[in-house]
C-alpha cells in the first residue's frame, strides 16, 4: 500500500474538515481553496483553478509521452440539514455533505500523494475536482472552459460510493450505469380573488390536483432497463400564505428520469402534453422550463476493462449487481470527451442512503478507492 498511517490520519482529518464546511453547487470557493492547498506540497507539474467555476485540476506528468488519464471527483454538498451526532458534523445550517463528495475528493488527494512520490513513467494523470455536480451544470461548465483543452483526457475514470452494497464491494459493468434526468418546472397562472368570492378568480387548484397524479402515472418499468421511466413530483406550491385570497398561481416541480438519453425527449413531450391539457381545461396560462439536466452515464467497455484489471489486481471483489442505478450523475458528460467509466464502491448494506440527513461517508473507503485508481495509473502509464 502506497499510503502510510500518517497519510491516512491526514486524509481523514481533511475529509472531516470538508464535511464540517459544506458548500453547495456554485458556491465551492472555500472548498476549492482547501483542495488546492492540500495539493500544493505534492508539487504536481501544474494546478489549474477556476475550471468551470470553482473546479481544480492537478497534473502529474511522466518523463515520456503517453496518454492522459483523468480521475474526477465532485466537491459540492447538498442543501439538506444534516442530522447526525458525529464530531465532524456540518457547521453550516441547511447544508451537508450527504452524498460523499468529501470522501470522493479525499480519495483523489490520496492518489495525488502516491503520484507525488512516484510519478507515472509516461503520459499524464490528471486529478479533477469538479464543482456543481448536484445540479448537473458542473461537468458541462468544466468541459466548456477553454483551459479544459490543456487536460483533455484519453480515458476518464470516476467512482461513487453506494449505500446498500457491502462495505468495499464494487459494482461495475459496461453500458448504462446511471439514468438521464431533468427537472421540469410547470407554472400555471390564472387570477386571484377574494376568498369569499373564489368564483370571480381563476384558480390553478383543480389543474394541479389532476396533473400531479397524471404525471406520476407516466412512470413504468421498476428495474432500470431501456424502457425505464420515472416521473417524481418533488415540489408543489399554490397561491400565497393568506386566508383571504383565493390563489391565482401554482407551480409543480417534477423530476423526469429515463435510463438513456434518447428516451428523454418522448417522456418530456408526454409530460408537456399533460400540462398543456390541464392548463387549457381550466383556462390557465402555462410556462414550462427545465433545470438540473443530466445525461445518462455510459461505461465504455475499454475503460471498464482497465478498472476490472485494477480491481482484480488489488483483490477487490466486484460484480454488476445493483446496476444500472436509478440516480443520475454528472460524470455522463465526460463520455463525449473520451472513453469513460465509473465504478460504485459499497458503503455498507445498512448504511444510511445518499441524500439522507444521517448519511456520512465511510473513511474506510479512502484507501480502497485510492488503491484502485493508482493501479489503473500503473497499468496504463507505468
Amino acid at each position: 500500500m502506497f499510503l502510510t498511517n500518517h497519510d491516512m490520519v491526514d486524509l481523514v482529518d481533511f475529509r472531516h474538515d470538508l464535511h464540517r464546511h459544506p458548500e453547495i453547487s456554485g458556491e465551492e470557493e472555500e472548498t476549492a481553496r482547501r483542495v488546492a492547498d492540500f495539493l500544493g506540497p505534492m508539487k504536481p507539474v501544474r494546478i489549474l483553478t477556476g475550471l468551470g467555476g470553482h473546479g481544480v485540476a492537478a497534473v502529474f506528468e511522466g518523463a515520456e509521452p503517453g496518454p492522459t488519464l483523468l480521475f474526477r471527483s465532485e466537491i459540492d454538498a447538498l442543501p439538506i440539514e444534516e442530522k447526525t451526532q458525529i464530531p465532524h458534523a456540518s457547521t453550516i445550517p441547511g447544508k451537508g455533505h450527504l452524498c460523499g463528495h468529501d470522501g470522493h475528493s479525499t480519495i483523489l488527494l490520496a492518489l495525488g500523494l502516491g503520484l507525488s512520490r512516484a510519478a507515472p513513467k509516461r503520459g499524464r494523470a490528471v486529478l479533477l475536482f469538479q464543482p456543481a455536480e448536484e445540479n448537473g451544470v458542473g461537468a458541462a461548465a468544466v468541459i466548456a472552459d477553454p483551459h479544459f483543452a490543456e487536460i483533455r483526457p484519453d480515458f476518464a475514470f470516476s467512482l461513487h460510493n453506494l449505500p446498500g452494497l457491502a462495505l468495499g464491494q464494487v459494482a461495475l459493468t459496461d453500458g448504462p450505469v446511471s439514468c438521464a434526468s431533468r427537472g421540469m418546472k410547470i407554472k400555471l397562472s390564472g387570477k386571484t380573488a377574494h376568498a369569499s368570492q373564489p368564483e370571480t378568480g381563476l384558480s390553478p387548484m383543480t389543474a394541479m390536483a389532476s396533473l400531479m397524479p397524471a404525471l406520476t402515472a407516466l412512470s413504468r418499468s421498476a428495474p432500470p432497463d431501456r424502457d425505464f421511466r420515472l416521473a417524481t413530483v418533488t415540489h408543489a406550491a399554490l397561491g400565497g400564505r393568506a386566508f383571504g385570497i383565493a390563489p391565482g398561481d401554482g407551480e409543480i416541480w417534477v423530476t423526469l428520469r429515463t435510463l438513456v438519453d434518447d428516451r428523454m425527449a418522448e417522456l418530456c413531450a408526454e409530460a408537456e402534453a399533460l400540462a398543456s391539457q390541464a392548463a387549457k381545461a381550466e383556462g390557465l396560462d402555462l410556462d414550462i422550463t427545465y433545470d438540473d439536466i443530466f445525461l445518462h452515464c455510459e461505461n465504455a467497455p475499454e475503460a471498464v476493462a482497465h478498472l476490472v484489471r485494477a480491481l482484480d489486481a488489488e483483490g477487490v471483489s466486484h460484480d454488476r449487481d445493483n446496476l444500472p442505478m436509478r440516480a443520475s450523475e454528472d460524470f455522463g458528460r465526460f463520455r463525449a470527451c473520451a472513453p469513460s467509466a465509473m465504478f460504485f464502491l459499497g458503503s455498507g448494506e445498512d448504511h444510511p442512503a445518499l441524500h439522507n440527513p444521517d448519511y456520512d461517508f465511510p473513511d474506510d473507503l479512502i484507501a480502497i478507492g485510492a488503491r484502485v485508481f493508482m493501479r489503473v495509473v500503473r497499468d496504463i502509464l507505468g
